[in-house]
């Protein structure tokens, strides 16, 4: 299912006044539009950090796994 067939599938309750109160979808359209909203999220993290990685690793304050390898592994333990 796409974003669009998901978007589409949506259906409408409608109030009294005959304006829409809410949305309903099936739980396949909703992991659709959650999927498609995180991808979404990490594009927009991935744009953001672009310019500082462009710069390179150093220059990007980038940290060699060797320097931080066992305090990371410290953490793990806990």
């Amino acid at each position: 299912m796409t974003v669009a067939e998901a978007l589409a599938s949506v259906e409408f309750i409608v109030g009294r006044d005959g304006k829409p109160r809410a949305a309903v979808l099936d739980m396949a359209a909703w992991e659709v539009l959650i999927d498609w909203l995180e991808e979404m999220e990490d594009r927009a993290i991935v744009r953001a950090a672009l310019p500082r990685l462009r710069m390179g690793p150093e220059k990007a304050g980038a940290l060699r796994w060797e320097d931080v390898e066992a305090e990371w592994s410290d953490d793990e333990a806990v």
